[in-house]
């Protein structure tokens, strides 16, 4: 059998942000409302979960402005989704009893 599921990424609210994010084409990234009201988190917890996220540098956060309005993007990096494929191979390890 594989290694264990990542369990950075296998917390429920972590695993839809890393699903979402790793579906996006290569370096595009989701306004952080967006990427809340997608996965349907308080912007509290979701803030939580992407800064957990960063610190093992599996997600980007760009903070910008659009005129004078702050704005906040999320994408995954390359390290994250390396790290989402990893996932994603032990996962189907397990469904296959390997």
């Amino acid at each position: 059998m594989s290694d264990e599921l990542d369990p950075m990424i296998h917390a429920t609210s972590r695993l839809k942000i890393m699903t979402t994010l790793y579906k996006l084409g290569g370096d595009d990234a989701l306004a952080f409302p967006r990427l809340a009201n997608l996965l349907g988190m308080t912007h509290g917890n979701l803030s939580v979960h992407l800064s957990k996220l960063e610190q093992v540098d599996y997600v980007h956060i760009e903070k910008t402005f659009e005129g004078k309005k702050p704005a906040t993007f999320v994408s995954i990096t390359a390290t994250g989704r390396k790290a989402f494929d990893a996932y994603l191979h032990a996962l189907q390890d397990l469904l296959q009893g390997d």
